[in-house]
């Protein structure tokens, strides 16, 4: 899902585990929203359904069978269903 997301554009940090700074039981995937303001947009009501992701993008990642979490307005958490 990380090589995934970098092909859609998005700016891929490294997983949760790296960002918290330890293991977490569902290792997910940690995002830079606020380097891809074309794909993310916390503030903004242009993408109400998809919670301020690009709509072609969360299909990418529901598909996969994956989900976006916001952690802050900067920050997206990619994690698996």
């Amino acid at each position: 899902m990380m090589a995934a997301l970098e092909q859609a554009g998005a700016r891929v940090c490294g997983t949760t585990d790296q960002f918290y700074g330890s293991k977490n039981e569902n290792n997910g995937i940690w995002v830079a929203a606020d380097s891809n303001p074309e794909l993310f947009d916390y503030y903004s009501e242009r993408w109400m359904d998809t919670f301020g992701v690009d709509p072609k993008l969360n299909k990418l990642v529901e598909d996969n069978g994956w989900y976006f979490e916001w952690y802050d307005p900067g920050t997206m958490m990619v994690w698996e269903n």
